[in-house]
């Protein structure tokens, strides 16, 4: 039948993820770094997901199409854990696709480092917590966080993420963060980051992830952190794999953190 149907112009799309949630019936994932809508008759046409493209990849357009199975939308929403919604209820968060940990965001500051979290530990602007801030111990006192994209998980990575591009990225073990007590300022600061687990991640895709990192984000260098224990020593391999595999010649370093949370 010939009706409207959403259309994702992937020549235009990043990755960001933000019209999956929009959509009431899981219709649309990111898959490969892009948009995808899954099947025709899973979208109503409505385009309740237009207003939320901040690239304006997707449109309407009338075509020959699959007509609209409610009843294929209830199975499909409850294969992937969501709730029927109507196009006018807020967005629900599903683990196949919708989630918002997978929705690409870069933040931007005037000052540099992650806007929400200077909100929470520190507002500059107010005089009172300045002087408040000031007055407590060092130990005390709240740091920044140069944290500076969302997601951080290499599984939710898309390659061609905006803040790859050029960039220069931190690969880093789970434990890193939480061992090393200067992560942020020592490692992170000016830095795009991805960080696995390579003893209980499904790592199957990392290496052709990473590679895709290397060429698709041309990015500049990479640093891998990885904790002292054996196991940790596979994300030095993958990483060196896929520089290898990438064909280019990029600045490679590793760092080991003991688990004491020194730097070894």
């Amino acid at each position: 039948m010939i009706r409207q149907m959403v259309k994702i112009d992937e020549e235009k799309c990043n990755g960001c993820g933000d019209c999956v949630p929009s959509c009431a019936e899981g219709a649309i994932q990111i898959i490969d770094g892009k948009a995808k809508l899954l099947a025709d008759n899973l979208c109503d046409g409505l385009g309740a997901c237009l207003g939320d493209c901040p690239l304006g990849a997707i449109t309407v357009v009338e075509r020959e199409a699959d007509e609209y199975d409610e009843d294929a939308v209830h199975d499909h929403l409850k294969e992937i854990g969501r709730e029927p919604l109507s196009p006018h209820d807020e967005p629900i968060a599903s683990a196949a696709g919708g989630c918002p940990s997978a929705a690409v965001k870069s933040f931007v500051a005037p000052t540099g480092g992650c806007p929400s979290a200077r909100v929470m530990n520190f507002n500059e602007s107010s005089v009172e917590e300045t002087t408040e801030a000031a007055s407590r111990p060092s130990h005390l006192t709240p740091r920044s966080s140069h944290l500076t994209q969302w997601p951080v998980q290499l599984h939710l990575l898309p390659p061609t993420a905006p803040f790859f591009q050029n960039a220069d990225v931190v690969l880093a073990a789970d434990c890193v963060a939480f061992a090393y007590t200067d992560f942020h300022e020592d490692f992170l600061k000016g830095k795009a980051l991805a960080i696995a687990c390579p003893k209980l991640d499904d790592t199957s895709p990392y290496v052709e992830k990473l590679t895709a990192m290397i060429t698709q984000g041309n990015i500049k260098s990479l640093t891998v952190l990885h904790m002292e224990v054996p196991c940790c020593n596979g994300l030095t391999f993958m990483a060196k794999q896929a520089i290898a595999d990438s064909g280019r010649d990029i600045p490679f370093e590793t760092v080991c953190i003991g688990i004491n949370g020194d730097r070894k």
